[in-house]
């Protein structure tokens, strides 16, 4: 086995050590007597302060972890991510956290920023995990002395300091496009709150200045032309590009747009290259673009609308407009009724024209910023695997 990382910074070449996790970390034993209040709280979810707390009362405060910065602590939840659970470090202060938590505490002080990617990183930490875990029905549960006799490699703290702080500049700057793309989205949330009128009214709130006529209310079944879903037998789905594509529901879809999942041999209903697929399934009215002639399952129905019947069609998605078709019901649905009834404010083609186009901008935007996110998550991932060992 490999001593030595793929990818290193100048000036380090030594091969890194293996050490026993129990020469690096030992049990955390110190409990929450009267230092810190509720607002202390740290989520190990999200590691961050939970201002509530966890619900506790003020008497049990005192059998809680103290968590000092640089403390380790285990989350036992399998999730897609991590497979085994995860070790999350604290980076964030001096807490506490609920004693259901095992955490540990470092023998020395350590490089905090290398130890927030290296503790935290699956294909490293899997192997002590799962050699010192009891396997649960809801979580994993760390056995400690297991866990301490389990080894691992690890550089000179220079490398670790280094490594650290390049990592800490690249996740720095994932969260900066992570707000970007935030940002964007809500103001488009926002702007299509305002320029769609509001319930019982005929004028948005903002417009463009040369429109000023009234806007009329139709259904939706008046204005455009709607094909509703019908599943093909399942024997016919197979997974070749070169058949049909199949289009079932929500899970068909990202970012407002179609991405081929299933296919199949077999035509049912079609939608064209072009037209609107709207989810009637749980989560019903969920809405995007088709680039690709499609076969429709009875999860969606396709709609032959424009941009400003798309853009619509996602504000009544944002203001719940499809709830009251599944409220009492067990399975959330709408029906061909349902989405023909649906109402909806309709202008002048030339104020539809300068709508649509106005909210595609800010959907290009959306993509750029998500682009450029998964970007960098991705050459994050890549960078990992070839800067740990």
């Amino acid at each position: 086995m490999s001593k030595t990382p793929k990818l290193r910074f100048p000036g380090f070449t030594d091969d890194w050590e293996q050490r026993k996790l129990g020469d690096l970390y030992k049990k955390n034993l110190e409990r929450n007597k009267d230092q810190f209040k509720a607002d202390k709280t740290i989520s190990i979810a999200s590691m961050r302060f939970k201002p509530e707390g966890n619900g506790a009362s003020e008497s049990s405060l005192s059998t809680y972890k103290v968590l000092r910065e640089g403390d380790i602590a285990f989350e036992g939840h399998k999730s897609k991510q991590f497979s085994f659970g995860r070790f999350v470090v604290n980076d964030i202060g001096n807490g506490i956290m609920s004693p259901r938590f095992t955490t540990l505490r470092p023998s020395q002080q350590i490089p905090i920023k290398f130890w927030k990617q290296y503790i935290n990183y699956e294909p490293i930490m899997k192997y002590p995990i799962v050699n010192s875990t009891k396997l649960g029905t809801m979580m994993n549960e760390l056995v400690m002395n297991d866990f301490l006799k389990q080894t691992i490699l690890v550089p000179s703290i220079a490398e670790q300091e280094i490594i650290g702080s390049f990592f800490k500049q690249l996740d720095n700057l994932i969260t900066l496009h992570q707000r970007k793309l935030s940002d964007v989205k809500k103001l488009k949330a926002g702007m299509l709150q305002k320029m769609f009128p509001k319930n019982g009214e005929t004028i948005p709130e903002v417009r463009f200045p040369e429109f000023t006529n009234a806007w009329e209310q139709r259904k939706l079944g008046e204005v455009v032309g709607i094909t509703m879903g019908q599943s093909p037998n399942s024997e016919n789905y197979t997974d070749k590009p070169s058949d049909y594509i199949l289009v079932q529901g929500n899970a068909d879809m990202k970012e407002g747009h179609v991405v081929p999942r299933v296919w199949t041999t077999q035509v049912t209903k079609k939608a064209k290259k072009g037209d609107l697929i709207l989810s009637v399934r749980a989560p019903v009215g969920d809405i995007g673009k088709t680039g690709y002639n499609v076969v429709l399952g009875r999860g969606v129905a396709a709609i032959k609308g424009n941009e400003f019947i798309f853009q619509q069609l996602g504000k009544m998605k944002l203001i719940g407009y499809w709830d009251r078709y599944s409220t009492g019901s067990t399975f959330e649905s709408i029906n061909s009724t349902d989405i023909k009834d649906a109402q909806i404010n309709v202008s002048s083609n030339d104020e539809q024209q300068k709508i649509g186009s106005f909210f595609q901008q800010l959907d290009n935007l959306i993509t750029l910023h998500q682009r450029k996110l998964e970007h960098l998550q991705q050459q994050k991932k890549a960078l990992l695997q070839q800067m740990f060992i």
